[in-house]
């Protein structure tokens, strides 16, 4: 997969399209693919801005452990997990269970 350099948000959201269906990533794991060292308040900020973004699957990017921090961003407290419910992830007390298995790292999949 290719993405394009061009502003620090456009280059978020870039990558937000290439993760997969009933895959996540962090806001770490986005940052570093970007070139963003110690970079994830930065993609922290671009989700939240991501509203006026159509088609972006914002519901895959979740904090370090695995916890849907950005559901408030959602319309409803429950939009997030349903969506990634729908995608086959399982989520307990707002973290998906089996993490690990269902984690996308963009620096490893994205090629430039």
């Amino acid at each position: 997969m290719k993405i394009d350099k061009t502003n620090i948000f456009d280059l978020v959201y870039q990558v937000v399209r290439l993760i997969p269906k009933g895959r996540v990533t962090t806001y770490g794991a986005i940052a570093h693919c970007i070139g963003l060292k110690s970079g994830a308040r930065v993609v922290g900020y671009a989700m939240s801005a991501a509203h006026q973004v159509p088609d972006l699957p914002a519901h895959r990017v979740v904090n370090s452990q695995g916890l849907l921090t950005g559901k408030h961003h959602f319309g409803s407290p429950d939009r997030m997990q349903q969506l990634l419910e729908e995608e086959g992830l399982v989520i307990e007390n707002n973290k998906i269970l089996n993490f690990k298995d269902s984690f996308w790292d963009p620096a490893t999949a994205i090629t430039y």
